[in-house]
């Protein structure tokens, strides 16, 4: 536990908030020294009016964090069903397709595969194609063609699948139970789109800043008269726990980026392309 301290994360968290730690830490200073020893003004009473202010931050924060934590975890139940739902339809057309059908896997293994890369480049409003596996030509420039990749492959996946209907090498009822999975994909990266596209509303996001600053900005007057000097590395301390968890919210809030605390996004489409390379065998 005590190396968790000197973690990456840790080390990153404690520099962003470096300068704004030692201006608190120099007013705080400021403060004690021209308060209480240059004009020797004593008052006290007032750690308590804080006892209760920071009760109301306290649940404010608490909200905070659980409705960013409830959009990661939500972000991280639909990349879970992507995977079921990848490793389902490869086990279904690997069950539907004659052997002799080594084209029509080929086409699958790749399509399939490229489903988790089109939606973790869509969501991160990307356009790399580099990771994706292209059977033919043909496919790969109605990818890269495509204003919305993840639309443009799951067409592609129901075109084929009603090709093969029509070409008899799957039947009506073949196609129906296929149908779950096709329609799941269009289903799963709508409503990451939901999570990315509605951000947290921002009177209520700019309320808990401003409750931020000013609960930090007035911790000197409630802590120089009981510690003195002391009340520096006392404030300094509670500002950096206090703005983290406004900063790790903010992280996780949008949980499809490339940061430290976002979902994994990366090795989850590798899992899925190296399932369905394995189910959907030659």
């Amino acid at each position: 536990w005590f190396s968790l301290l000197f973690d990456v994360y840790s080390r990153m968290v404690f520099r962003a908030l470096l300068p704004l730690m030692l201006f608190i830490g120099f007013f705080t200073a400021t403060f004690v020294f021209v308060v209480v020893d240059f004009f020797e003004i004593h008052y006290g009473g007032t750690i308590s009016f804080h006892s209760i202010l920071g009760t109301i931050l306290g649940l404010f924060l608490v909200l905070r964090t659980n409705t960013a934590y409830d959009r990661w975890w939500e972000g991280r139940k639909l990349w879970g069903k992507l995977v079921n739902d990848c490793r389902q339809l490869s086990i279904k057309l690997n069950s539907f397709l004659p052997k002799e059908a080594k084209k029509e896997r080929a086409f699958y293994r790749a399509l399939i595969g490229n489903v988790p890369y089109a939606m973790k480049e869509h969501l991160r409003d990307s356009i790399l194609v580099g990771e994706m596996d292209f059977a033919s030509e043909e496919m790969k420039q109605k990818i890269i063609k495509s204003p919305h990749r993840p639309n443009a492959v799951h067409e592609m996946l129901y075109s084929k699948s009603n090709a093969l209907r029509e070409a008899g090498t799957i039947n009506v009822e073949q196609l129906l139970i296929l149908d779950k999975e096709l329609k799941g994909f269009t289903d799963i990266i709508g409503a990451c789109e939901r999570i990315k596209t509605t951000p947290i509303p921002y009177s209520y996001s700019m309320f808990i800043k401003k409750f931020l600053f000013i609960y930090s900005s007035t911790l000197p007057v409630s802590f120089a008269w009981v510690f003195g000097y002391w009340a520096v590395p006392i404030v300094m301390l509670a500002f950096y726990f206090l703005v983290s968890i406004e900063l790790i919210a903010e992280e996780i809030e949008d949980p499809f980026g490339s940061d430290v605390n976002d979902l994994p996004l990366d090795s989850l489409s590798k899992k899925i392309r190296t399932n369905v390379y394995t189910l959907l065998k030659e």
